[in-house]
């Protein structure tokens, strides 16, 4: 379905990648990729499961743009907000993760469906999962998380690694030099097990996260640095020492392992 656009276009911030984002009225309009039609499946099957986590789909405009429906309230846009990372923030943000996901498990994708290449769990999948849940597509109403947005890296995985991608940025698993002022004083050993106990982590699920997370780190810079090569969005996060960041995660972790395990047994 094509719809025209009739209202201002207001540019939105915060998005590491996706250039020319815009809201119009209330809906989003963003460019259109190849796996575009597969995540609008997806959205579309959330909708009729009855998950509100997520915007709706409404069709492409006239210059060719995905519209979805603007979801209000506020991201995790840099300086975090005191909010963002309360323990009640980060268990909410576990129940709606795992409401995500018992949504997406009965998804089937499209028969040629087309998903963008990233890093991923050895096992096979068990859904298609957001796969970059970071504190930028999380949207918050009253201090709390309520949905998910920008599904562009969603591809079939399991649910642990879209647990480790999650937890990546919001336990968080990094070497505090990279973090936010309000994320240094965090304690991620404790929040690791706050989130695993919200969101009904199995206990075998939890004696492989660490090590699921160490393989992350490791391909995760392997698939950036070759998305950086592409230019766009990628090459400026890698221009800007992304790369070096999931090194300093990895080493961080390592360092770490021990005590962050005994959170989680």
């Amino acid at each position: 379905m094509f719809v025209t656009t009739l209202h201002e276009e207001i540019p939105l911030l915060g998005g590491d990648v996706t250039d020319g984002v815009v809201r119009v009225g209330d809906t989003v309009r963003r460019p259109t990729r190849p796996s575009t039609p597969s995540v609008h499946a997806l959205l579309r099957h959330l909708e009729a499961a009855g998950f509100e986590g997520a915007p709706r789909v409404v069709g492409i405009d006239e210059r060719g743009r995905e519209i979805l429906t603007y979801l209000e309230g506020e991201s995790g846009l840099r300086p975090l907000p005191p909010y963002a990372v309360t323990d009640e923030a980060l268990a909410a943000l576990a129940g709606l993760l795992r409401r995500f996901h018992d949504a997406a498990a009965t998804f089937r994708p499209p028969r040629h469906a087309v998903w963008e290449n990233g890093s991923n769990d050895d096992l096979a999948p068990e859904l298609v999962g957001h796969c970059d849940v970071n504190l930028d597509n999380v949207v918050f109403r009253d201090g709390l998380p309520y949905a998910l947005i920008d599904f562009d890296l969603a591809r079939p995985t399991t649910r642990l690694f879209d647990v480790v991608t999650t937890l990546r940025h919001w336990a968080p698993l990094a070497d505090p030099v990279d973090l936010d002022p309000v994320q240094r004083e965090l304690e991620p050993g404790p929040r690791l097990r706050l989130f695993c106990d919200a969101y009904g982590l199995r206990p075998r699920d939890r004696r492989r996260l660490l090590d699921l997370a160490r393989l992350r780190f490791s391909r995760s810079y392997v698939a950036m640095r070759a998305r950086a090569a592409t230019g766009g969005g990628w090459a400026r996060m890698w221009a800007e020492g992304a790369g070096t960041r999931i090194r300093r995660a990895g080493a961080w972790l390592d360092t770490h392992h021990d005590e962050l395990h005994a959170h989680l047994v």
